[in-house]
């Protein structure tokens, strides 16, 4: 071999142990969630503080043509460290359990080659007790939501890129239209999705929230789901309580971060103008700044909904990924925090 040949196959060799680093580190296994007292750690103990979106459905993105991996790069590009998927009964019905679970293995490779997290959400609205929801879309049975637990703890359960289960979207016994349902009985069912879970994921951190669309979780401060590995949720729209909001969030979930860690996943604001906007939604940078700062007091995560250009109250307007006043918001947040 020439000397110059051999000069190029040593530069060459040099370069290539000079890239193993950075080659391993692109695929380095992300670290396990966990929770120690009130905070998200990871395995060395560090504080995990989680700021990051919803998107649609992935059952109705796939109709679409929009489940791709593109579409979580762009929400890690908005600073996103977490991604909720929410999953529809019905979606999960329409599609199949084992097509839909396909859906989500392709959703935790792309999550582990973005190095962001998972939650992954039961995303049913009503009373899981009586079987009453807002709307057809959200019909199951405990017997169908402890089946899905089963199946995707089971599958996942060697996977730390899925570092939550968020077991019922958004409970309510509001009025005639949901039924009755008490505190102890909620916690009752939890408790038993808990175990099924833990049957086969021991480690997992495990998302409960409370009533009123998930907004309320006064209860839990004299009696707290009897598990460990727990962590809280709240969905804090703007509407749900009048400015000032500070002093009744405190009092009706921020206290529980003292002693829990709580998630908010969903969170979000859009203006009269804007489509799709609803109650309890109607809201602006006043609401967010409030929020965001209220948040970073106690050490709370929290999750915007909804990374999607349908689904209200919206982060961008198109798949250009133009922003809402709410997406620049936010953005502007995430990528300065995460």
């Amino acid at each position: 071999m020439k000397r110059s040949s051999l000069a190029t196959a040593f530069m060459s060799l040099l370069m290539a142990l000079y890239l193993l680093p950075a080659l391993a580190q692109d695929h380095a296994p992300m670290a396990w969630v966990g929770i120690d007292g009130n905070r998200f750690v990871n395995q060395s103990g560090e504080t995990l503080i989680f700021r990051g979106v919803n998107i649609r459905d992935p059952h109705d993105l796939a109709l679409d043509g929009h489940w791709t991996k593109a579409h979580f790069q762009e929400a890690k590009n908005w600073g996103a460290n977490v991604i909720r998927l929410p999953v529809h009964p019905r979606s999960w019905r329409n599609r199949g359990p084992e097509a839909y679970l396909q859906l989500l293995d392709q959703a935790v490779e792309w999550a582990r080659e973005l190095q962001v997290y998972l939650i992954l959400d039961w995303h049913s609205i009503g009373n899981l007790k009586e079987e009453k929801y807002q709307d057809e879309g959200y019909v199951t049975t405990l017997e169908e939501t402890e089946s899905f637990w089963n199946a995707v703890s089971e599958r996942y359960a060697g996977e730390p890129v899925v570092a939550m289960y968020e077991l019922f979207n958004e409970p309510t016994v509001s009025g005639e239209r949901f039924g009755k349902m008490t505190w102890a009985e909620w916690k009752e069912i939890n408790e038993g999705l808990i175990r099924t879970i833990r049957g086969n994921h021991p480690r997992s951190v495990i998302l409960v929230a409370g009533f009123n669309w998930a907004y309320d979780l006064v209860p839990v401060g004299e009696a707290p789901v009897n598990a460990t590995g727990i962590a809280y949720v709240s969905h804090p729209y703007p509407e749900k309580r009048t400015a000032p909001w500070e002093p009744k969030w405190e009092e009706d979930w921020g206290y529980v971060a003292k002693k829990y860690p709580v998630i908010l996943t969903e969170i979000g604001f859009a203006t009269p103008d804007e489509r799709g906007v609803h109650v309890p939604v109607h809201g602006d940078e006043t609401y967010g700044n409030a929020l965001v700062n209220f948040a970073a007091e106690r050490g709370i995560s929290w999750v915007v909904w909804c990374f999607d250009p349908r689904w209200s109250p919206l982060m961008f307007t198109d798949w250009d990924y133009t922003p809402t006043r709410q997406g620049a918001f936010f953005r502007k947040v995430m990528t300065g925090s995460n």
